[in-house]
C-alpha cells in the first residue's frame, strides 16, 4: 500500500514540475510601441521579433499603458487631448476620457485602478484617471508643465517631471497629494528606479535637458547625489541636430535590477552600466535618435525606439549587440512591455 502511495505522490509532483513551463509559456508578451507622428501602435512579438497587431485611429499618441490583466490598454491623445481607452480582446478604441489640457506620458498603479497623465499645457498638473468608472477624478497641481509621469517601483509614490518647471514632484500614491520635490538647472525628462531589497525606491536616475548623461538622486535623502556623463564619439559620427533639448532621452533599470540603460541620441548608441556601482559595461550603435527604451521580462533583450530611423532596435543584453531592427511608424517614441495572461 505504502508503496502505492508513494508511487502515487510522486506522479502527482512530477506532473506539477512538469506543468510549470507551460504555466510560463502561457504568459503573452507584447512589445508596445507608440508612434508620435502617425496615428497607429504596434505591438511587437518578441518572440519573433515581428509586428503581429496595429492598433488604429489616436492620433499623435504619446504615453503607453497596460492593465494588470491585460484587459485594456490606455494611450494619451494629443490631438484631441484626450486618454484613449483600447480593448485587449478587439485592440479598438472603446473610450475616451477628457483631460484638463494636452497630455504627454502616462503610467498606471501596480492594481490598475489608476492611471495618472503628465499634461503638458497650461500651469501644468498630474490627471488622476479612475479606470473603474473611466473618469478623470483629479487633477494635481504641479510648477510647470508635466512631460513624464512614473509610478515606483514598491507603487507606493507617483513621480511628475517637468521641463519648464525644471521640477521633479513626488506624490503619494494614496493621499494623491505631492509631498516633496527636487529642482535642477535643466528640464525633467525621462527618469528610471533603483530598488533597495525590500522594493522600496533606492536610487532615481533622471535625465535633464542639454545634459548628455543623468543625475542620480537618492531618493530617501531627497537630493541629487552625482551625475554621470556618457561616453563621446568621434565629431564626425555625432548627430546634433533636432536633438530637441534632450542629447539624452530613454532610460531603464533592467527587470532584474542588476545594469541601467540609457539612450544617447547624439551618439546614437545606448548605454549599459552595471548596479549599484554604475561601472560603463559598453555600448551599442542603434538607429537614429533613439528615444525610448523597454525590456523583456526576463531581461535578455533591450528594445529601443529610435525616432529618426522609424524602427526598433532588439539589443541582446549579454552580448550587447543589435540583433535585428525592426520597421514601425513615423517617429516612435514611448514604448512599454505588456505582460497579457
Amino acid at each position: 500500500m505504502e508503496t502505492v502511495v508513494s508511487k502515487r505522490f510522486l506522479f502527482l509532483v512530477v506532473s506539477a514540475v512538469l506543468a510549470l513551463p507551460s504555466l510560463t509559456a502561457a504568459r503573452t508578451i507584447r512589445i508596445v510601441q507608440t508612434n508620435a507622428a502617425g496615428d497607429n501602435i504596434h505591438l511587437i512579438d518578441p518572440a519573433t521579433n515581428k509586428v503581429v497587431a496595429e492598433i488604429t485611429g489616436i492620433e499623435v499618441n504619446h504615453g503607453a499603458a497596460v492593465a494588470p490583466d491585460g484587459s485594456r490598454f490606455y494611450f494619451s491623445n494629443e490631438a484631441d487631448h484626450t486618454l484613449d481607452v483600447v480593448s485587449g480582446k478587439t485592440l479598438r478604441v472603446t473610450d475616451k476620457i477628457a483631460l484638463s489640457g494636452r497630455p504627454n506620458n502616462i503610467a498606471i498603479s501596480r492594481d490598475g485602478r489608476r492611471v495618472y497623465v503628465a499634461i503638458l499645457s497650461g500651469s501644468g498638473a498630474v490627471d488622476v484617471i479612475d479606470t473603474a468608472r473611466l473618469e478623470r477624478v483629479k487633477s494635481i497641481a504641479t510648477r510647470g508643465g508635466v512631460h513624464n509621469t512614473f509610478v515606483t517601483p514598491d507603487g507606493k509614490y507617483v513621480i511628475a517631471g517637468s521641463i519648464a518647471g525644471k521640477r521633479l514632484t513626488v506624490i503619494d500614491g494614496t493621499t494623491e497629494e505631492p509631498v516633496w520635490w527636487l529642482d535642477f538647472n535643466g528640464g525633467v525628462r525621462p527618469m528610471a528606479f533603483e530598488r533597495n531589497a525590500d522594493g522600496s525606491t533606492c536610487r532615481m536616475f533622471v535625465q535633464i535637458s542639454d545634459f548628455h548623461g543623468f543625475a542620480i538622486v537618492d531618493f530617501a535623502g531627497r537630493k541629487e547625489v552625482g551625475r554621470v556623463t556618457l561616453p563621446e564619439v568621434p565629431p564626425g559620427e555625432r548627430h546634433t541636430q533636432g536633438l530637441q533639448g534632450s542629447p539624452s532621452h530613454g532610460i531603464g533599470v533592467a527587470p532584474d535590477g542588476k545594469t541601467l540603460w540609457v539612450n544617447s541620441k547624439v551618439n546614437s548608441h545606448v548605454y549599459a552600466y552595471s548596479l549599484p556601482d554604475l561601472k560603463l559595461l559598453g555600448g551599442v550603435r542603434v538607429g537614429d535618435h533613439p528615444d525610448w527604451l523597454t525590456f523583456t521580462p526576463d531581461s535578455k533583450r533591450v528594445y529601443v525606439a529610435n525616432a529618426g530611423s522609424n524602427s526598433v532596435s532588439v539589443v541582446d543584453a549579454a552580448s550587447r549587440k543589435e540583433v535585428t531592427r525592426i520597421p514601425v511608424g513615423q517617429v516612435p517614441k514611448r514604448n512599454i512591455t505588456a505582460v497579457l495572461p
